[in-house]
């Protein structure tokens, strides 16, 4: 798992950095938007992206650190205190739902 501290950003100063967002193809099941805040660049998106896709019954998720959503598809409506786990291991704080 990947660990990080939260300094309000995992950037360089001058706001660059090296990675995406990841995404999965989205099937049928169940979709949830959460409010994530702390990300501010595709760095950010993909460590959000990982810790939550190794969530049980995840099949896609879409980070956008511009608007601080994060749109989830499972198999099953998740626990949200597992979504919480799964952010705050990245390093950032989930708001709560969008």
């Amino acid at each position: 798992m990947t660990t990080q501290t939260n300094s309000g950003s995992c950037c360089s100063s001058d706001g660059s950095c090296g990675s995406g967002t990841a995404t999965d193809v989205a099937g049928p099941g169940v979709t949830t938007v959460f409010k994530v805040s702390g990300m501010t660049c595709g760095h950010c998106e993909g460590a959000v992206s990982q810790e939550i896709s190794a969530l049980d019954g995840v099949t896609a998720v879409t980070a956008v650190a511009g608007t601080g959503e994060v749109t989830v598809t499972s198999a099953a409506p998740l626990d949200e205190d597992a979504v919480r786990a799964a952010v705050d291991e990245a390093g950032y704080e989930l708001v709560g739902r969008a």
